[in-house]
């Protein structure tokens, strides 16, 4: 009997603020038995030790490991690809998976992928799947939002990306960091199609009587 084959998403996690968001969702996608090709910048490594006491292998190999084991998943479900390797799956449309996510996104990383520098692997896969017409999603994490950044936002979201800030909301009555965190992921969830039950949808929990 052939093996299913998963799923395969590509996720990018850069440096802007917002760690937990980025793990959170990866441990999402991966118990919904998704392949995770993983971006992770050198500045993401830096803010994930400073948020999640989190100290990211530089070496790709060794940082697959180091999910894997964190996971309690094999290294073949979440694989790790440095900056520069350039022959993996995701810089090539014919091999990358047509979802993408980068969580956060640094409005930096935000303003090649409008201007399709495709200077390092992160922004050769967005680019990848743009040009595809798969789907790309951002999640821009800073504040104030200079008129730069909204320009580059309004680019991509003409050309088919999905911005979506984080930017919890609080009508779920949070009551935890884990909460606000689990609402942004959740609303990721709900835009690539997974079935998700971290947070209930507006109008099915509790009513007032």
């Amino acid at each position: 009997m052939t093996q299913k084959k998963r799923k395969q998403i590509t996720l990018a996690i850069t440096g802007a603020s917002g760690a937990p968001y980025a793990l959170r969702l990866l441990e999402c996608l991966l118990k919904a038995d998704y392949q995770v090709f993983l971006l992770i910048s050198s500045a993401a490594r830096v803010v994930f030790i400073t948020e999640q006491n989190f100290k990211i292998p530089a070496n790709p190999d060794a940082a697959s490991q180091f999910f894997a084991e964190h996971f309690k998943v094999t290294t073949e479900q979440v694989r790790v690809f440095g900056k520069d390797e350039w022959f993996s799956p995701v810089a090539s449309g014919s091999a990358a998976p047509k979802q993408m996510v980068v969580c956060p996104c640094s409005t930096g990383t935000l303003s090649a992928i409008a201007t399709g520098a495709s200077d390092n692997l992160i922004e050769r896969a967005a680019d990848v799947v743009i040009k595809e017409r798969g789907q790309l999603i951002l999640v821009p994490r800073e504040m104030p939002l200079s008129t730069i950044h909204l320009e580059n936002m309004l680019k991509l979201s003409q050309i088919g990306a999905t911005i979506m800030p984080a930017a919890p909301g609080f009508y779920h009555n949070p009551q935890s960091i884990d909460d606000l965190v689990d609402f942004v992921v959740a609303r990721i969830l709900d835009h690539l199609g997974l079935d998700q039950n971290l947070m209930e949808r507006w109008g099915y929990g509790k009513s007032e009587s």
